[in-house]
């Protein structure tokens, strides 16, 4: 009885450590710290989860919209939108790199009808 406890423990502990999260690389991870802390008030950043603010896109869905590299102009010139809910921001060089990095990353599939 023991040797069986032993072993669906061993295997539930193998389990659970499958299921833990990919580390991300650096920049990737830099990227999501920065969305995190700048954007998250409004904005959906991860890869589930609605938009605190309605009209604010889920970031994960931006690709449906725009080339999300071609956004790194306008990170690195500062964001500027018809609202005034949405504060310019300008990044630098290397974090303009992470965001586009981590927002790459979070981009759902396109559906099968595009």
């Amino acid at each position: 009885m023991k040797l069986a406890f032993v072993i669906v423990s061993a295997l539930l502990a193998s389990a659970c450590a499958s299921h833990q999260s990919v580390e991300q690389p650096p920049q990737v991870a830099r990227g999501q710290t920065l969305v995190e802390q700048h954007c998250s008030t409004c904005h959906a950043t991860g890869r589930i989860g609605d938009s605190p603010a309605p009209e604010a896109p889920p970031f994960r869905k931006l690709s449906q919209n725009y080339r999300v590299d071609a956004l790194e102009e306008a990170f690195a010139e500062g964001i500027s939108v018809g609202h005034p809910a949405m504060p310019q921001f300008a990044f630098a060089p290397d974090d303009v790199s992470a965001l586009v990095a981590y927002l790459q990353s979070i981009q759902d599939a396109p559906s099968s009808s595009e």
